[in-house]
């Protein structure tokens, strides 16, 4: 196998009467991993495999450009609270829970803001259901969480952090001690089952890449390492791995050990704005003693983008709030003065969310090369004058998040994921959030939306494909949809086919 899991000794494979954008009669011919000609069906090569498109369009496969994986299986195979409506069916869920599973009790995805009750799980709630057993239940944007008391007594000094509060509701750094505390618990088994419970459910939704967004506060190292070892060693979507951790503390370190794509990703330079811990130019409507928090230095996060600039490194950054995205790029801008626009354009930097950007923000992100990796589905869960973000920030500033066609327009490169398990690994449901946007004018172009959600991706990596994800040359990921649909109809209607056949790297992966 290649590095960039091509399989140059495969069989070639012919995909023949397909639909590609909005022609139909079309075949492609993969040789060696990538594809090697793309024409009219009735001219195509002879091949030693043949799948039959039957007319169904096919397409890049999709990239999600920003997931969690083995806390997304653990949402896919264990307690998830996405779709709970009241804090009472929430503990009757983690009730249920910890009649049937062992161990430590985790779940995710628990929204306080649509609940009858109008607030979240304490640790009352929790002590009175698990009784003495460890118990970490992450809020929606895994930004904070409730967790129970035998949780607490895992985690030294965690009552002294700050973001610590005794009924049991944790923010800031008491939230990361006890989120790595309880990830910490979880088996090797555990793991493994659950990062192939993603690779699987991202496969069946023809996702052929996923960006793993790793780092102390999130995984860790060995959850990283289980994870680019299994997705080498079985057939599946391809794994592209980031660590989010300052070069000053040894993050380049595991990036050149591991061949990591760079040094970022999950890098928090601040909160979410579920939690109150996104930081702002000023403070939240609902509690307007505060604005957030920035968790590092300037200096910090200059010396981390120095480092990498001058290894060739790319950085990326968690950054949510306008005070974030502007101390980032502030941080981008000294370095820019020190080592000169080029060097910094060729490691294409990324900015994870950037759901609060200004306008000076994009024009620096324009000029710098840096790529804005977006979770559209933020805006179709949060969006809007009556969401989330309205309680939180005020309408007016609610209708300014999440500003892709800002980006888009300026020039700024993006990529589009799930941040799975924060909203769940949905692609064409990301493409139309993303063209749907709750304000208008500030949602992409179908097409553009697409590009981001297959070509962005690797762009994004700073893995070039030719032409494009389907051009000669390319990498053979490709997605077979159960739709007689050219793709503008899809994206016209709003569908959401079923994927009918993946190819990765010139192998035929799904169905499973």
């Amino acid at each position: 196998m290649h590095p960039d899991g091509t399989h140059p000794g495969a069989p070639d494979l012919l995909l023949s009467d397909v639909t590609v954008g909005d022609r139909p009669g079309r075949a492609v011919h993969v040789v060696g991993g990538r594809i090697a000609w793309l024409g009219d069906a009735g001219d195509a090569p002879r091949a030693g495999r043949v799948l039959a498109g039957e007319g169904a369009l096919l397409t890049p496969a999709f990239v999600d450009a920003h997931v969690h994986a083995t806390a997304t299986g653990l949402a896919l195979t264990g307690l998830d609270l996405h779709s709970r409506s009241s804090l009472a069916a929430a503990v009757a869920a983690v009730a249920e829970a910890a009649r049937t599973a062992p161990g430590i009790l985790l779940g995710t995805g628990w929204d306080e803001t649509g609940w009858p009750e109008g607030r979240g799980p304490t640790r009352a709630d929790l002590d009175a259901v698990v009784g003495d057993r460890p118990a970490y239940l992450a809020r929606v944007d895994v930004h904070s969480a409730t967790v129970s008391t035998a949780l607490l007594d895992l985690v030294p000094g965690v009552r002294e952090l700050p973001g610590f509060s005794p009924d049991g509701q944790l923010r800031l750094d008491a939230h990361h001690a006890a989120r790595q505390a309880a990830y910490g618990a979880v088996t090797a088994a555990q793991r493994a089952a659950a990062q192939a419970a993603t690779l699987a459910e991202a496969a069946r939704l023809g996702i052929g890449s996923l960006h793993e967004m790793a780092g102390p506060e999130v995984s860790g190292a060995e959850d990283l390492r289980a994870l680019l070892v299994l997705a080498r060693e079985r057939p599946g979507p391809r794994v592209t791995g980031y660590w989010g951790e300052l070069a000053e503390r040894g993050g380049l370190d595991l990036v050149r050990q591991l061949g990591l794509a760079g040094a970022g990703g999950d890098l928090f330079c601040d909160g979410a704005l579920g939690s109150h811990t996104a930081a702002l130019s000023s403070p939240y409507r609902d509690r307007p003693e505060t604005a957030g928090a920035l968790r590092f230095d300037t200096a910090q996060l200059v010396d981390h983008v120095r480092a990498c600039t001058a290894a060739g490194i790319q950085a990326g950054f968690h950054c949510i709030g306008d005070a974030a995205v502007g101390q980032v790029l502030d941080a981008v801008g000294i370095v820019v003065e020190e080592l000169g626009v080029a060097a910094v354009r060729a490691c294409r930097h990324r900015l994870e969310h950037v759901e609060m950007a200004a306008p000076d923000a994009v024009g620096r992100m324009r000029a710098w090369g840096v790529v804005a990796s977006v979770q559209p589905a933020f805006d179709a869960a949060w969006g809007g004058d009556a969401g989330m973000y309205a309680e939180r920030l005020g309408v007016e500033r609610a209708l300014g998040t999440n500003p892709f066609a800002d980006l888009a327009d300026a020039g700024v490169a993006l990529a589009l994921g799930s941040d799975a398990p924060v909203t769940p690994m949905d692609p064409w449901g990301g493409v139309h959030a993303a063209v749907d946007h709750h304000t208008p004018g500030a949602g992409l172009r179908p097409y553009d939306a697409f590009d981001a959600a297959t070509h962005g991706g690797w762009h994004a990596v700073r893995a070039e494909t030719a032409a494009g994800p389907l051009s000669v040359g390319a990498p053979a990921d490709l997605a077979l949809w159960a739709t007689d649909a050219t793709l503008s109809g899809v994206l016209d209607r709003r569908e959401r086919p079923a994927c009918r056949s993946l190819v990765v790297a010139g192998k035929r992966l799904q169905p499973l």
